[in-house]
């Protein structure tokens, strides 16, 4: 690989991923990955702009946010893209009633969305909610309407420690010039190369030895860990 200076070079802005990088989810809402709480305190003195993205769909953005607080990082709602008020940005802009098979955690993000007499599905990660009954009755949904419309709060394919999906956050930041740092070799870097983006993995989440051998995605640097990261983007970005 070329210089750390050479890929980080211009680099103006931050998107950091959650799950994985920030914080671990366990027992008492999760413990912040060492380092971090002070890594994206000290991204926020910098000149270059921060802003939060997640997978998560089972809680609300609400939710998170109040639990990041807890733990220690300085976010706010408007930092952080989540994949249930983007849903429903869609779904008022479209016209679309959803059928909800979604976590009860999530749910209130629908609440000013209208549901009667439903002309779509929208699914996320709905835990137990995943049962023969619900995933039929949605099915059924489906097969009822003239033209089907399934919307699914993402597409990846997994969480660390759980099975939400992933919404595809990079379009919205295609005009800064902007670097990704997740831990998901195929979610969060892969998706944000599609996009145009640089991306960095992270050495804690969802990380494995075998993600820097990736037959089809490789990141433009690897690093331990969120603090390591902004070490390189303070001494290289924005020059």
């Amino acid at each position: 690989m070329d210089s750390w200076g050479k890929r980080l070079a211009g680099v103006r802005g931050v998107l950091l991923d959650i799950s994985g990088v920030l914080y671990d989810s366990g027992d008492g809402g999760g413990t912040p990955i060492a380092g971090s709480v002070e890594a994206v305190a000290r991204l926020k003195q910098s000149r270059l702009k921060v802003r939060f993205c997640t997978n998560e769909s089972q809680k609300s953005r609400s939710n998170l946010v109040g639990l990041l607080r807890r733990l220690g990082f300085d976010v706010s709602e408007g930092e952080v893209t989540a994949p249930a008020p983007a849903a429903c940005l869609i779904l008022k802009e479209r016209g679309l009633r959803p059928h909800l098979l979604v976590h009860d955690g999530v749910r209130s993000e629908f609440e000013q969305v209208d549901t009667s007499s439903p002309n779509c599905v929208v699914i996320a990660d709905a835990g137990d909610g995943f049962s023969y009954q619900n995933m039929n009755k949605a099915f059924q949904m489906l097969m009822d309407l003239e033209k089907p419309v399934l919307i699914s709060l993402g597409n990846g394919r997994y969480y660390k420690e759980t099975s939400g999906l992933m919404l595809d956050v990079g379009p919205y930041m295609k005009a800064l010039e902007a670097i990704m740092i997740g831990d998901d070799i195929v979610g969060d870097v892969g998706g944000a190369q599609r996009c145009g983006m640089r991306a960095l993995q992270v050495r804690t989440g969802k990380f494995r030895p075998s993600d820097e051998r990736h037959p089809e995605v490789k990141a433009d640097g690897y690093v331990d860990n969120l603090a390591e990261a902004v070490d390189l983007l303070l001494q290289h970005a924005d020059k």
